[in-house]
């Protein structure tokens, strides 16, 4: 008998190859998910303005980065996550804001994005992302945390007009560019559908908890990694362990000889994978 629901994952048309340079926009979730590929060696931007919950602010950060930032270029995969649709607006300027500063809540209009506008924003950031690197993948995630303060209908609204704005935006690149470089990953199916369980919650009861962050670690390498970094991250994990080791004696000639040896197979994995860097 089968006791739980399996959320398929359907492969894209690329790989995610060892060391890839990657970034990561939006929610908190991203963050976690963005840690992840920082702590295998996979060179990342993780918010680098702060967690963005919308689609309107993901775009914001993406214009602001590749400004400023001469290397965007290189990003071969972009991981754009969503936390909700809804944006607030300051009256003086009428323009939406990323983060409120703690500035009174009289200054602002709160308002949500219909479908048609997420999607827009979401169309507007990848069409930059693809003038700086036309060969850039994406990878859109809606982020399954919910938010208690719309209520958990409210929430519920919320996460059902993001999914539909990415399922057209997904459809409209696809078709247009006959390529799966536009993909959609199920992380709030899989934790909404399969670990339907408060165990694999915080104390909040609300953001997924380690356990859960790592499951969908292991659904995403599953399908979207290659076999190379897949086993880049078997080699690198004893070194990652081993640098990790906290001495009782660092002082100790045991444990000179021990980084010694240590620092020769980092060597090792510097010379078989050019990208790698500690």
């Amino acid at each position: 008998m089968e006791f739980r629901t399996v959320v398929d994952v359907e492969k894209p048309g690329f790989e995610i190859e060892p060391c890839e340079e990657m970034l990561f926009v939006g929610s908190c979730f991203a963050d976690k998910i963005g840690a992840r590929f920082t702590d295998e060696k996979f060179r990342t931007i993780v918010n680098p303005y702060g967690v963005m919950y919308n689609p309107a602010s993901i775009l914001h950060t993406i214009s602001k980065f590749s400004i400023l930032n001469s290397k965007f270029s290189i990003i071969k995969t972009a991981f754009l996550t969503l936390g909700t649709n809804h944006v607030y607006i300051l009256k003086e300027t009428n323009e939406i804001v990323d983060n409120c500063e703690k500035r009174p809540q009289s200054l602002f209009v709160e308002k949500e994005l219909t479908v048609d506008e997420c999607a827009d924003y979401l169309k507007q950031s990848i069409d930059l992302l693809r003038q700086l690197n036309p060969d850039v993948r994406i990878v859109i995630t809606v982020s399954p945390i919910r938010y208690r303060k719309y209520g958990y209908h409210g929430s519920q609204l919320s996460k059902a007009t993001l999914l539909l704005a990415v399922d057209k935006v997904i459809k409209m690149f696809n078709v247009k560019c006959l390529m799966f470089n536009v993909n959609y990953f199920p992380a709030y199916e899989i934790i909404n559908d399969e670990l339907r369980d408060y165990r694999f919650y915080a104390e909040d009861m609300l953001h997924p908890s380690a356990q859960a962050v790592e499951y969908i670690w292991q659904r995403f390498s599953e399908v979207y990694l290659s076999d190379a970094a897949k086993t880049f991250i078997k080699e690198w994990q004893p070194i990652k362990a081993a640098l990790n080791h906290k001495p009782f004696n660092p002082d100790s000639q045991e444990y000179h000889t021990f980084m010694d040896k240590t620092m020769l197979k980092v060597a090792e994995l510097q010379k078989k994978y050019p990208n790698f860097a500690l």
